[in-house]
């Protein structure tokens, strides 16, 4: 699904910001979105308006962008002076005010609270060398499955530095990275990877796909491979010590540090950055190469950080793909999650080719928080539907019953906006096409857990369904489709250029 994205923005709108029509218009990207060309543009953000010596910040960076553009081989010795002060404090601006604090015990507040001399100490330390990386803090979160994901929360100054450095590195990077790739970059989103991938389902001849899955993948990160990858673009001795710091400073968990000697920590803002210089070189490349030298039929690829799905026209494609996948990457310390990584038959054809087998219905696929699913229109036609999994729903609704719990005293115009911004929010993301009966569901579920909670208050039940429904009515978002059709937003930021016809 190759096509010029229409939404890169041209100077220096904060991230995730619309920028005004002319801006868009002046700064249009022509990226490919399955990255058969390379990826230029969506790297004309920039925090800092001015350097200190009073030339424009974007423009400074739009050089390095250039330069990156022309040639592919040229490596930048001269990057850190680009981390003025302005990008720190702008940079300072950008960090979630009530995240958790480091090993240090900084939180945003405390560091706020004498900003302009800690930013001029630290921005001394960056150019005298003198900066020093803090462990990160270990804390694990429950995953959707159940399991926990281990996170390492940076310290403030950490992530001050990281952002910062990240928006410089980005300028380079955002020019290399293929056009398939969606996963933690500028202006792209989760949505936008959806979008492609259902356009390249149904207008792609695509009767098999891949859903894979690397096994622990930002934990099994080879360092020595990593350093490799960087210095590939970045020749600056000093950017390049800064991430070494940041790699080997390890992490602390219930008082004990534990040495980094591989993977990047999650939760650190340098993580998805270096993360994805390493699959660029490791996977996005090979693939890019593959399908062009190796393949016999159509081939469309999509990758979020580490989940990626590969749709193929032929199984013999497939099949060996899947082969060489895993001795590539296995040359570079990663593996296939045995669990999560299958070969299905998917697509236009499978109902009716497996019905003729006698195979029953064809195998579904999950990607970023939907199921992907072989269903029909209603005129019979050949249509992707996607639902919300079903593991991640209840895993929500459960979270809203504990929360409610811990709420159960509280005035109920309280309760109310807390579940109209819960509802709201899980809307905002699920409300797609052919996803109704979820989003119909979720909002029927929350209905009744409030009323159960409010039912516990007291011994008597004082509740009314009258009275219940004129709060559902009040505070409960009524269930809605927010998002077009994936085809018909695809078409709108790939400016109707993409290759996929």
């Amino acid at each position: 699904m190759n096509g010029q994205r229409k939404s890169d923005r041209s100077v220096v709108p904060a991230e995730g910001t619309k920028p005004s029509n002319n801006a868009r218009a002046r700064a249009r990207a022509k990226e490919m979105v399955e990255g058969r060309d390379l990826a230029v543009g969506n790297t004309n953000q920039q925090n800092a308006p001015r350097t200190q010596r009073r030339i424009s910040a974007p423009s400074a960076l739009e050089r390095v962008r250039e330069a990156a553009r022309k040639d592919s081989s040229t490596k930048f010795t001269a990057l850190l002076h680009h981390v003025t002060m302005d990008a720190l404090r702008d940079a300072f601006g950008k960090l979630n005010k009530k995240a958790s604090a480091g090993i240090d015990g900084v939180t945003w507040q405390q560091y706020e609270a004498d900003l302009e001399n800690n930013l001029r100490a630290l921005h001394g330390q960056l150019h005298r060398g003198t900066y020093r990386a803090k462990p990160s803090r270990r804390l694990h979160i429950p995953k959707a499955d159940g399991r926990l994901r281990p996170l390492g929360i940076a310290s403030l100054e950490d992530k001050l530095v990281q952002r910062a450095v990240v928006e410089v590195l980005n300028a380079v990077y955002e020019v290399d990275f293929l056009g398939f790739s969606y996963g933690f970059r500028p202006q792209r989103s989760q949505h936008d990877a959806l979008d492609a991938l259902a356009t390249g389902i149904e207008r792609k001849k695509v009767n098999w796909v891949l859903d894979a899955d690397i096994r622990g993948f930002f934990d099994a990160i080879d360092h020595v491979w990593l350093r490799k990858f960087v210095e590939h673009r970045i020749a600056d001795k000093r950017v390049l010590r800064l991430i070494q710091k940041w790699l080997s400073a390890g992490v602390i968990e219930e008082g004990r540090w534990t040495e980094s000697s591989e993977g990047t920590p999650q939760g650190a803002t340098v993580s998805p950055l270096l993360a994805n210089v390493y699959l660029h070189y490791v996977l996005d490349l090979w693939i890019h190469e593959w399908r062009k030298t190796r393949t016999r039929g159509d081939v469309v690829v999509v990758r979020y950080a580490d989940d990626f799905i590969v749709g193929f026209q032929y199984q013999s494609d497939a099949e060996q793909f899947l082969g060489e996948l895993r001795e590539r990457l296995r040359n570079f310390s990663l593996e296939l999650h045995p669990d999560k990584t299958r070969l299905i038959e998917f697509g236009r054809y499978a109902a009716e080719r497996r019905r003729a087998r006698e195979a029953g219905k064809p195998e579904t696929f999950n990607f970023l928080g939907f199921t992907h699913i072989c269903a029909k229109t209603k005129k019979g036609g050949f249509q992707l539907a996607r639902h919300t999994i079903a593991a991640r729903l209840r895993t929500k609704l459960s979270e809203v019953k504990t929360e409610l719990s811990a709420r159960r005293h509280e005035p109920v115009p309280k309760q109310g906006r807390y579940l109209n911004a819960v509802v709201a929010g899980f809307f905002r993301y699920h409300a797609v096409p052919t996803n109704m009966h979820a989003l119909r569901t979720f909002r029927t579920e929350v209905e009744k857990l409030w009323r159960n909670t409010l039912r516990r208050r007291s011994q008597k039940d004082g509740t009314r369904w009258a009275s219940m429904k004129a709060r559902f009515q009040r505070f409960i978002p009524k269930a809605c489709i927010q998002h077009p059709w994936p085809t018909e937003r695809f078409d709108v930021t790939t400016d109707c250029k993409s290759r996929v016809r």
